[in-house]
């Protein structure tokens, strides 16, 4: 699905990701593990196209297809191989409807899933539909955005911390979502996350980033509590 090799990147002189080397296998979910400020959104955004890479690579393995070199290519043109990606800030239209965005998106992504299948996967923004997204619910403007990236159909979905600021109710809602986009659509996931209850949830594989390195990865029943406390907790202030 995808291969990073060595990947390394820098703002400016400052060395940000060391020497990432991450296998993603079709149809999984992969957690990236880490505190904020370790690296996790520098690596979505290299794997997306919105930010260069100084050495190594990123390939793309499609169906009956050569792999491709993901590096070349602009963020669009990754997007169009089928890589979805929901960041932080969801970057949805606020001042239009829930409607209107989900137009913009399938108008974006050409022949992409039609909207009563993104309805009957949230009910919400169906009932929600002709309401203006800045007047959602956080919860419900993050379904706008997790339905905008999947309205183009794509085959990887990088979401960053989605249960970011999220209720239990959400966390659950949101894990539910998760494994019936893996069961049922076969999608493989990569989600930077810091719950441990919901990467053990959801997650088949993790993948922990400290300043920028990768210190652990492997299966997700590896991940146990002494492992996750070790990385997760925040250094004493000075």
């Amino acid at each position: 699905m995808l291969s990073l090799r060595a990947v390394n990147h820098f703002y400016g002189s400052q060395h940000t990701l060391w020497n990432i080397t991450l296998e993603l296998q079709a149809g999984k979910c992969t957690s990236v593990v880490g505190l904020p400020g370790m690296g996790k959104s520098t690596l979505f955004n290299c794997i997306t196209g919105f930010l260069p890479v100084e050495s190594g690579s990123i390939v793309w393995h499609g169906n009956n297809a050569p792999p491709c070199d993901l590096l070349p290519l602009s963020a669009l043109n990754r997007s169009a191989l089928g890589i979805g990606y929901v960041p932080q800030d969801r970057r949805i239209f606020s001042q239009l409807t829930v409607e209107e965005n989900l137009h913009i998106a399938h108008a974006a992504s050409g022949d992409g899933a039609v909207k009563s299948t993104i309805y009957e996967l949230f009910p919400e923004l169906c009932t929600l539909r002709q309401a203006k997204a800045a007047t959602l619910s956080d919860d419900n403007q993050y379904q706008l955005a997790l339905a905008n990236a999947l309205i183009a159909r794509p085959r990887l979905l990088i979401l960053d911390e989605p249960t970011r600021g999220a209720g239990l109710a959400f966390l659950h809602k949101l894990g539910e979502i998760i494994l019936r986009l893996k069961r049922e659509l076969g999608l493989t996931i990569l989600l930077a996350e810091q719950h441990l209850s919901f990467i053990h949830h959801v997650s088949d594989r993790f993948f922990l980033l400290h300043q920028g390195r990768n210190v652990a990865q492997g299966q997700v029943n590896q991940l146990d509590q002494q492992l996750f406390t070790q990385w997760m907790t925040p250094a004493p202030e000075r």
